[in-house]
């Protein structure tokens, strides 16, 4: 690696029934990596019935954390484990999230968009519906709740956000609708103060690109908003996955330091290249 490891704060586990891998075996990956802290982040319970087939439920919450304590627990002194969540933003479920996240001592809480309204733009079965939708009225959509999100006050990172964009799709170049829609959600995060997560998903999806578009980082460091780094391993080989490029994005657009959280409490590590002497 060029830089020396930075937290990975978004991984999952079997619970959310698309991840594979429990959490000693993602912790495990990240000794190997040289990783020195990590956090699960798994996909949290939501009300009635919302998107059950893709997350965790509610009856499942006590064993996710009892499995992250006793992992952290024989771990100690070789890696640092967080305990985190990957929550969704859906309109109407606030106080029903805000309840489910108020009941327990996180370290940090994702926050994340995967619905316009009823359509689950990044779920492959669902792929139909770009076909008939209008692109730039989606990513305004998207980012609208993106920046609601932010405002929520929920959430201590904002997941991977441009998710919008994860089959290829995309809005003409020059759409000032899009730009102004982006620079709203960027001025939401700044003003309520949230870290905004680098993703290397991306990578691994047909976009082929690190969330958020490199635009969208290089404005978040000039308005100075924190940003975190996070995988969003679903198996633990992808624990760290294209760590390196995402810090070389980071450097390129003048970003020197990782938001790391400790009890929801952020505090910033700087991004070191390693010395080859």
């Amino acid at each position: 690696m060029k830089y020396h490891p930075v937290p990975d704060y978004h991984m999952h586990t079997p619970r959310c029934n698309h991840a594979v891998g429990d959490v000693a075996e993602y912790a495990e990956a990240a000794v190997i990596l040289g990783l020195k802290e990590i956090g699960m982040s798994d996909h949290s319970p939501m009300p009635g019935g919302f998107d059950k087939a893709w997350r965790m439920d509610r009856s499942e919450l006590t064993g996710y954390l009892d499995e992250v304590a006793a992992v952290r627990d024989d771990f100690a002194g070789k890696l640092i484990i967080k305990t985190g969540l990957e929550a969704d933003f859906h309109p109407g479920t606030e106080s029903y999230v805000k309840e489910m996240i108020d009941s327990t001592a996180w370290d940090y809480v994702v926050g994340s968009v995967h619905y316009i309204g009823d359509w689950a733009f990044d779920n492959p079965e669902e792929m139909g519906r770009w076909d008939v939708c209008d692109v730039e009225d989606a990513y305004v959509g998207y980012f609208k709740l993106v920046a609601d999100s932010a405002r929520s006050g929920l959430f201590d990172i904002i997941g991977h956000p441009d998710l919008i964009k994860k089959f290829g799709h995309r809005p003409p170049l020059d759409s000032s609708k899009v730009h102004e829609a982006e620079e709203a959600m960027l001025a939401a995060v700044k003003e309520a103060d949230v870290a905004l997560e680098v993703s290397s998903a991306g990578l691994r999806k047909p976009v082929a690109e690190v969330y958020p578009h490199a635009r969208i980082v290089a404005r978040s460091a000039e308005l100075g908003i924190p940003v975190s780094f996070g995988s969003d391993a679903h198996a633990p080989g992808e624990v760290g996955h294209a760590m390196d490029a995402c810090l070389s994005l980071l450097e390129m657009c003048g970003i020197t330091e990782i938001a790391t959280f400790s009890k929801r409490v952020r505090s910033m590590q700087s991004i070191q290249r390693v010395s080859h002497g």
